[in-house]
């Protein structure tokens, strides 16, 4: 019999979800960024570990209510607490141990969940036996405890293994060819993003959204229309950059992703547009995609 299920990844901000569900699928389909509050919306990765077909759902990491677009980002992580077989939290070994406290009270659904104790490359043994032994106290709660670095892959097959264990028998829940259900655009407006991230500083990063107008898929080539989303006039200066330097950047960031997803050459064209306290308004959010 095989099993199937899906997954959510949790964690605070910045914890390293998206790095580590690129990873155990092994291709860059969710954006990431050493800047904390980068993934807004929930994605997923279907990775196949033998008779198992695991739906990684991505997450908003686990953060304070602020402004309208916040609450949206915790909802989406709280719903995915709630919809999943398991949940895997993500737990940085330099970490205080008051984020799982804090992840624990939010788990009202009670979902089973495997703590996930991530880079641990970057500690000694013995901090890392320390903070492992920390977590013991919490021993009831969870169903198992493994230590990994992302990068390294290390702790990956137990990791696999651990929550192909804790899955339901089911016959697979989509094609085992599929590396996602996500569609094309999002994962597209995704790697824009990516590229806002790192080559714009400060706050504009987060006062900024993409939408993609149109895809055209052409023999050897797809061509991309998107438009880039600010609040403030004084900030598409800086997207654009000195003789549309920044822009370019940008452009060429994602363009690179593109390609090395889609296997095809791409065209990526990018507008700038101001929306006056977009991610203040709820009718505008809700129409672009972020609906509670």
């Amino acid at each position: 019999m095989t099993k199937a299920g899906f997954v959510s990844l949790i964690g605070r901000p910045n914890a390293g979800k998206s790095t580590l569900m690129n990873s155990l699928l092994g291709e860059n389909i969710a954006m990431v960024s050493q800047k904390a509050n980068a993934t807004r919306k929930r994605s997923n990765a279907i990775v196949m570990h033998e008779d198992t077909q695991i739906i990684f759902v991505d997450t908003p990491g686990l953060h304070e209510r602020e402004k309208l677009l916040n609450q949206f980002m915790l909802d989406e992580a709280l719903k995915a607490m709630g919809d999943c077989d398991l949940i895997v939290y993500l737990a940085p070994v330099t970490d205080s141990i008051e984020h799982y406290e804090k992840f624990l009270k939010l788990n009202n659904s009670k979902v089973k969940h495997i703590i996930v104790l991530s880079k641990i490359d970057q500690v000694n043994q013995d901090k890392l036996f320390k903070r492992i032994a920390s977590y013991n106290q919490f021993s009831d709660y969870f169903e198992a405890l493994i230590p990994v670095a992302i990068p390294k892959k290390v702790g990956h097959e137990d990791l696999l293994k651990t929550i192909s264990k804790n899955l339901p028998e089911s016959p697979f829940l989509y094609d085992p060819e599929d590396l996602t259900s996500e569609l094309v655009r999002d994962i597209y407006a995704g790697f824009i993003r990516e590229g806002i991230f790192e080559n714009v500083s400060d706050e504009i990063p987060y006062e900024s959204d993409v939408l993609i107008d149109s895809i055209k898929e052409e023999e050897g080539i797809d061509k991309i229309y998107a438009t880039i989303i600010i609040e403030k006039e004084s900030q598409k200066g800086i997207i654009i950059g000195k003789g549309g330097e920044s822009i370019k950047r940008i452009g060429k960031s994602a363009r690179e992703k593109v390609e090395r997803l889609s296997g095809k050459k791409a065209f990526l064209s990018l507008q700038v547009s101001v929306k006056k306290g977009w991610s203040k308004d709820k009718a505008f959010l809700e129409e672009i995609g972020y609906k509670s």
